[in-house]
């Protein structure tokens, strides 16, 4: 059976269920219809569609025997169609039965998002990027995004209110009654702008943000209730014109049908629960549920006229394998792709940008496909119409990241207020930063950010980390939440604690120094990129296998991140290149029938046409990075993503994988910058963060190639380089030796050998496990070599030894930019001049004097307050009206660094008319809001926000 009908129909039962615990249907009405039928199925199947179906129109029912409300709305259509209605076992009529007895008045309505997901299979769970947010992370987000800034509405609008109520106890009769109705203008002029608020989630799933985002708004609205009651108002009298929040408001855009639909139970559900809560089952109108439209079914991010069949230009249907269909190999007896197994490719006629209602506040969580995974999700076709439509995004982004760029441009452009969207963390990735680096050029600000936080569960491609952001107009500072500690609950869900910093945002989410804006450096372009990507695990053969093709040059030892930190598999690499097919088979016809056996077969059914045309060479052979490693006797390694960055030297004849990154350089001075904590700060910092294990991630052109090596400029002379480079020998020698199988250290690892090293430097004891790794590593040794290492290098840069990280990104990044400026000159300071530069093969040119030349860098910096009479305090206006200006004052008070005194708030503003009269009472109203603080001395007094 379809999971879409058995989603609808435990919905509709959902739904029954609630719907009698809440009294919008006869008490025990669905209940009693499971009992009496239980034992026969068929009965039941009819007596419940007969019911929805009456539900579905109002009035008399015969199921029940007694009339029912009109309810409407979408949920209960279709009694016609075939699985409206399901016939049960008993057996699993009693789960139902089961289910009714429980109070489903306080349901929350988040858990239809987990119905859904259950009833989704996980291939089209994955090619949705469906997965579904714990309420702990909506609110996270919807508060910044949404409601803070509408509760900094109200709070001037009810300040204003309480000012006009204030001087309205100093008068009496009708001077007083104007008065205090100019206090409930003001109340019912937010109330309207409350009332007319949208808020789209272009994304929404079953709407557990708009949910949450409905509740939250009804509960703001109560308060304004209760202001407008305490100014003299009843219930009765409040009347609002007929206004109040209501689900119209809440826009979202869905893709899935069935999500769609679930998205406006849920939000039923939550408005009837808070309607019933607050006034009763009397007030519930008919219909009970409206079918508003606001959750609109389709693409969000392009639109197209017509979807036809794609034809290559001799008419014959394009089509790619299904990603999932496999067959045995005649001869190797291995599972390989099943050519048989096509889907069509399609076109999108009328393609274009997909549009957006209007709405004040974007919120939500897109869906999650990386740039690697899209076109196997959702087909060329899509891929490339989608990146023609939207050519501003880079086409190495995300496809969450054309929901973020959509929703920045409406924030830009001030067609809404505020955006907040969850992302991968991957955010802060090149490719995806590029596009938070051009909103943020666009005059708009990061409000929150956190950068790293935990999923909810690893299910089905989930298992992810997530980032959170705000995105606001204008310049400012925003609020930079980190996660410092992580707990998991007993449903997979993660309790965090958050740790705090205010300041600029920059484009990686980052607050400080902004090594984001870290420019790559010609001295070290050319030297460095991952290993090559094989694309056909038939490339690789045990020693045992290669031994059967006899001598060959084509064969080489083949590392991979995990054979550097874990146990080496020891196993080789077949490596054609520079050959053509023919080549091959006349020269190695063994090793030819090996890869036409074992890779060929795979790489036919691969989406590019140069995977499937050159099937005997590696996917990505890395023709720069060969070029750069000929001649050398070793070169430098580190793993691409892992929990310890450590960089290595690897033989010349190793091949690396493309998960390692490696650095063509054979000196010891080179490997021991690299491999200082001063360097492994900088790869922290410009890097990201990947997979469950939340690894730090070194991408080399943003952690490498930006990287400012010290010179003599900086304080590296030749004794300091000298010793650099005899304690990175030794380091490396170290772990070679106790790693090496001769040692007997069964078991040790270098991933061991760092989590060790890592509990001595935070001081926390050793369990057993790690007292043996110590022992057997000699790790005290290890961190003696380190911490003498990192003394060498902070004095390379001319760093006293009580830097904190912060100084030390701030002085790379000024650093960074000495460097790019020299460079912009024509000065570069080779990092390999021999091969990078050989026509004028020097260490380095000749450098002039840079001090007075060179830019500033931007460090992030907050500007200093320490001298405020220094500066010229700036009049501004004073604002027309009475919330603009309890606002003003306010935010004078909060941006001031010293306690303000009523003469120097004066001096802030300019105006005409008696406003300063009224400054007191406004100080007054603020100081009872807990919005300023009167600070009083013998001589003077005065008020801070």
């Amino acid at each position: 059976m379809a999971p879409e009908i058995v989603a609808n129909y435990l919905t509709r039962c959902l739904f029954s269920m609630f719907a009698e615990d809440v009294g919008l249907l006869p008490k025990g009405a669905f209940l009693d219809l499971l009992k009496a039928h239980r034992d026969d199925p068929a009965t039941l199947q009819q007596m419940l569609r007969i019911l929805w179906a009456d539900m579905d129109r109002g009035g008399f029912s015969a199921a029940l025997a007694k009339p029912v409300l009109y309810f409407n709305g979408k949920l209960f259509k279709g009694a016609g169609e075939d699985g409206y209605s399901l016939r049960l076992a008993p057996e699993q009529v009693d789960l139902l039965i089961a289910a009714a007895k429980c109070n489903w008045r306080e349901v929350e309505p988040a858990i239809f998002g987990t119905l859904l997901e259950r009833a989704l299979d996980p291939t089209e769970r994955h090619a949705l990027g469906a997965h579904y947010t714990p309420r702990a992370y909506v609110e996270r987000l919807v508060l910044p995004t949404v409601i803070e800034p509408l509760r900094a509405d109200w709070g001037n609008a009810q300040a204003a209110a309480l000012v006009l109520a204030h001087e309205a106890a100093a008068l009496e009769g009708k001077a007083r009654d104007a008065k205090l109705a100019e206090a409930r203008a003001e109340v019912k002029k937010f109330h309207h702008q409350l009332c007319t608020t949208r808020v789209l989630d272009p994304a929404c799933g079953s709407a557990n943000f708009l949910y949450v985002t409905l509740e939250h708004l009804k509960r703001l609205e109560g308060e304004v209730v209760n202001q407008l009651e305490a100014l003299g108002h009843t219930q009765d009298q409040l009347g609002f014109e007929g206004e109040t929040v209501t689900l119209q408001q809440l826009r979202g855009i869905e893709l899935n049908e069935r999500a769609a639909a679930l998205a406006e139970l849920v939000l039923w559900i939550g408005y009837l629960q808070w309607h019933i809560r607050t006034r009763g089952n009397a007030a519930v109108a008919e219909p009970v549920v409206h079918n508003y439209g606001n959750i609109e079914c389709r693409d969000a991010v392009l639109a197209w006229d017509a979807q036809e069949l794609a034809y290559d230009d001799a008419g014959q249907l394009l089509s790619r394998w299904d990603g999932r269909t496999y067959k045995m190999h005649p001869v190797t007896g291995e599972q390989v792709p099943d050519e048989a197994a096509q889907v069509p490719q399609w076109r999108y006629v009328g393609a274009r940008q997909a549009q957006w209602p209007q709405a004040d506040f974007i919120v939500g969580n897109p869906p999650f496909i990386g740039k690697s995974a899209v076109r196997e999700a959702l087909g060329d076709g899509y891929v490339e119409t989608l990146r023609n439509v939207w050519a501003e995004v880079p086409d190495s982004a995300d496809f969450v990241m054309y929901w973020w760029h959509h929703a920045a441009a409406r924030v830009a452009a001030g067609r809404s207020r505020r955006m907040g969207l969850i992302t991968t963390n991957s955010l802060r990735q090149t490719f995806n930063r590029r596009v938070v680096r051009a909103a943020l050029d666009q005059c708009t600000h990061l409000e929150m950010a956190v950068p790293d936080h935990p999923w909810v569960d690893g299910a089905n491609g989930a298992a992810v980390r997530i980032a959170m952001t705000v995105l606001a107009p204008g310049a400012g500072e925003g609020h930079l939440l980190n996660v410092t500690a992580e707990q998991t609950g007993d449903f997979g869900e993660v309790a965090v604690t958050l740790q705090e910093r205010l300041g600029l945002i920059h484009a990686d989410l980052s607050v400080g120094a902004n090594v984001a804006a870290a420019r790559p450096l010609r001295a070290l372009e050319g030297i460095s990129g991952n290993g090559v990507m094989l694309a056909g695990s038939g490339f690789i053969v045990s020693e045992e296998e290669a031994r059967a093709f006899g001598p060959s040059p084509l064969v080489h030892p083949y590392r991979n991140g995990r054979d550097l930190t874990s146990e080496p598999r020891g196993v080789l690499v077949i490596d054609a290149f520079g050959l053509s097919a023919d080549e091959l088979r006349t020269q190695q016809p063994a090793v030819y029938q090996w890869l036409l056996e074992r890779v060929k077969p795979e790489r036919d059914q691969n989406n590019r046409q140069k995977f499937r045309d050159q099937w005997w060479i590696f996917g990505e052979p890395r023709r720069t990075l060969r070029r750069a490693l000929a001649g050398l006797p070793r070169y430098i390694a580190t793993v691409e993503t892992a929990k310890h960055r450590v960089f290595q030297f690897l033989d010349a004849s190793i091949l690396p994988d493309h998960m390692l990154i490696a650095i063509a350089l054979n000196d010891a001075y080179t490997l021991g910058v690299l491999s200082s904590q001063f360097h492994i700060d900088w790869a922290l910092a410009t890097g990201s963060r990947l997979g469950v294990g939340n690894d730090p991630r070194y991408n080399k052109s943003r952690c490498f190639e930006t990287f400012p090596f010290p010179d003599e400029d900086t304080g590296l002379t030749p004794p300091l380089r000298k010793r650099i480079a005899h304690l990175a020998e030794q380091i490396d020698a170290h772990r070679k030796r106790v790693l090496a199988p001769e040692s007997g250290n069964t078991g040790l690892t270098l991933t061991g050998i760092y989590n060790v090293l890592a509990a001595l430097r935070e001081g926390r004891a050793l369990t057993a496990k790690e007292k043996t790794q110590h022992a057997q590593g000699l790790v005290g040794v290890l961190r003696e070599l380190h911490d003498e290492l990192d003394a060498a290098v902070l004095a390379a840069y001319g760093l006293p030894a009580t830097a904190s990280t912060d100084d030390i990104l701030a002085h790379l990044v000024q650093l960074n930019t000495q460097r790019a400026a020299e460079e912009a000159q024509g000065r570069v300071r080779w990092l390999r001049p021999d091969f990078q530069n050989p026509q004028n093969s020097v260490r380095k040119q000749e450098l002039l004097a840079q001090d007075e030349q060179a830019p500033e860098a931007d460090l992030g910096s907050e500007i200093s307050l320490s001298k405020p009479e220094q500066k010229k305090t700036t009049q501004h206006p004073w604002p027309a009206t009475l919330p603009e200006q309890v606002r003003a004052v306010a935010d004078a008070l909060a941006t001031s660094p010293i306690p303000l005194t009523l003469p120097t708030i004066e001096a802030r503003f300019k105006g005409r008319g008696p406003w300063k009269k009224g400054l007191p009472t406004l100080l007054q109203t603020l100081e009872a809001l807990g919005r300023a603080q009167r600070v009083s001395t013998e001589s003077t007094t005065a008020w801070r926000g």
